[in-house]
């Protein structure tokens, strides 16, 4: 496909060609511990030049495992980057070739991914297990990933390689212990990477799979940067007062660019950690932001959620510092949100902080942002009229019909947002939903090698996103995924309200509820309802599912399914996949807790 307008240069760019020699050691400036501004395109576009600008003694990142804490100076991780950068080289990696990355949140992670980067490749980011009942699910979904990505060596954490036994044709299979251990020692404190234009690929980032196989998205230099400049000033980034915490997978694009990238770009202080510490024991995510005056930090709704009830057990913490809790990365439920300021507000959160943004692996990671403090916002609308009309009219809350959205705010610098008709695809007024489009300096070129996908997901210049949504005063409003709706008796039944409201139901595992659209026994469309259950009396949660959905929208769901927990199919980011639980329920591939119950 060809590129999209927006996808040149960021201002500030040098001449291209073979990049120069960066020294570790920070000018004066960029050693200060001052607050200051982040400039966007303060340097070309290129994430070489912009991890050498940021590698300051000063500040760093903060590894988090367990109980246990240290901290890297950026600059020092720099020098750990060039020696594996080196070592990279020795091993055959040439400038845009593709490095495949597996292993779970550690220093030597990270410093892989830096390295990559230094020497001219491209990063392409491996999924861990969900569970470890997939092994052999992952280990499948692993080497597929490997080859469409055509990488020319993949990186991996000593305890992972045994799950990859090479085969003829694969790529070369390096430990980062072997890789460490062999770097080279005469590059350590400069670093070369041959000649690269901004259009080169910096990373390639695999789609989640909520709803289709994971397609490589392309992301080049200049993408990335665009997008990087973008969160910085969507956010009001400072250098000496901000410091992120993370404790997002790196294989998923908010903890990757958001969280890590944004940071090790920039040069602000960062606390990371390993989703496994996070889920294992969700108060320590607060902890983390009051130990370390954390400012900003990113997570999907549920871990909000999850957040909100450890905190209510909580004592000494502290925070006050905390001015971005963006929330993002699947649907926002306001209710968990109120909940997550009420639990936060006797420890000092400003309620304020709550960040509801939209983004998209597509579009490099962010594309709609709110002003920052000021809360979250939402759009109360009639549910009837926006299901049978696609029209959000607003209505007050104490309307029977009621529905509430969260905004998501206005597009980042550099995007541009539209909404079309589903059909005929004229672009729409304000509060009408359509489809959700996307154009601008952060979008992708295409999917890697994959010209039918690429071509079915633009119209011209503009993404095509899959979402259902609408504008209130230029701000977006995202209703749901075009492919989710079920359409019954005329009714666009938005999945979502099933799940959230089910979710709430004695035994039922919050956060592990699918509902999807089935073929009934007249061959109309009926509501299928499948959810994770560990009560001891699964018929009396069955009766209330049912009745449930009945109260929630005024239509019975025809099918209820319990089934074990932990069976659920998820992607490798945790989101729920309806299409393959959907397909999965059709061809008896689910782990029932009792034969699923027919009521139409």
């Amino acid at each position: 496909m060809a590129e999209k307008g927006g996808m040149a240069e960021q201002g500030g760019m040098a001449e291209q060609g073979s990049m120069a020699r960066h020294e570790v050691t920070p000018s004066p400036s960029e050693a200060s511990n001052e607050v200051m501004a982040v400039q966007p395109g303060y340097v070309r576009s290129l994430l070489g030049d912009r991890i050498a600008a940021a590698a300051v003694p000063e500040r760093g990142v903060t590894f988090i495992v367990g109980d246990r804490a240290e901290k890297v100076s950026w600059s020092q991780l720099f020098v750990d980057a060039i020696m594996m950068a080196d070592a990279l080289r020795a091993r055959g990696v040439r400038p845009r070739d593709h490095v495949a990355i597996l292993g779970p949140t550690t220093r030597t992670v990270v410093t892989a991914i830096e390295a990559t980067w230094l020497a001219g490749a491209v990063a392409v980011m491996l999924p861990l297990p969900m569970r470890l009942g997939s092994v052999e699910e992952f280990v499948g979904q692993t080497r597929t990933r490997i080859r469409n990505a055509d990488a020319a060596i993949v990186l991996v954490d000593p305890d992972l390689a045994p799950f990859l036994d090479a085969c003829e044709g694969d790529p070369p299979l390096v430990t980062f212990e072997d890789v460490v251990v062999n770097a080279p020692t005469t590059s350590t404190t400069t670093v070369v990477v041959s000649s690269l234009d901004p259009d080169d690929l910096a990373i390639l980032q695999f789609t989640s799979g909520s709803t289709a196989e994971p397609k490589g998205v392309m992301l080049p230099h200049s993408t990335v940067c665009a997008n990087l400049d973008a969160i910085v000033r969507g956010v009001d980034l400072l250098v000496g007062r901000d410091v992120a915490v993370s404790w997002l997978p790196l294989y998923h694009d908010m903890g990757l660019i958001g969280l890590l990238t944004v940071p090790m770009t920039t040069g602000i202080d960062l606390v990371l950690a390993g989703p496994q510490d996070f889920l294992a024991s969700p108060g320590r995510w607060p902890r983390w932001i009051s130990d370390h005056r954390g400012t900003i930090t990113a997570g999907p709704n549920f871990s909000y959620a999850l957040a909100a009830r450890a905190m209510t057990r909580m004592t000494e913490l502290d925070l006050s510092s905390w001015r971005v809790a963006l929330n993002g990365a699947e649907p926002v439920d306001p209710q968990n949100v109120d909940a997550f300021v009420r639990a936060g507000a006797s420890h000092g959160l400003d309620p304020r902080a709550v960040f509801c943004a939209f983004g998209m692996a597509e579009a490099t990671l962010a594309v709609a942002f709110p002003e920052p403090l000021s809360g979250m916002r939402t759009d109360i609308v009639d549910r009837r009229v926006l299901e049978t009309d696609r029209y959000a009219s607003a209505v007050s809350e104490t309307n029977d019909n009621a529905r509430r959205f969260a905004i998501l705010g206005r597009p980042v610098d550099g995007l541009e947002l539209r909404i079309v008709d589903t059909d005929s695809g004229a672009v729409m007024g304000e509060r009408e939903v359509g489809e959700l489009q996307i154009s601008g300096a952060s979008v992708t070129p295409g999917y890697f090698r994959r010209a039918d996908a690429t071509a079915a997901s633009f119209d011209g210049a503009w993404l095509r996103t899959g979402d259902l949504a609408y504008l209130v005063n230029g701000e977006l409003v995202v209703c749901g995924r075009m492919k989710d709706v079920i359409i019954v008796g005329g009714r666009n039944v938005w999945p979502e309200d099933i799940e959230r409201s089910v979710a709430t139901i004695d035994g039922v595992r919050a956060g592990n509820v699918i509902a999807f659209g089935v073929e009934g026994r007249r061959g109309k469309e009926v509501i299928a309802v499948v959810a994770e259950v560990k009560a001891d009396d699964p018929e009396t949660v069955r009766s209330s599912i049912a009745e449930r959905v009945r109260a929630t929208i005024g239509i019975p769901a025809a099918r209820v399914v319990l089934v074990r927990p932990g069976s659920l199919p998820k992607t490798s980011s945790g989101k729920l996949q309806r299409s393959l639980c959907r397909e999965r329920l059709l061809v008896g591939g689910l782990e029932l807790l009792e034969a699923p119950a027919v009521t139409s």
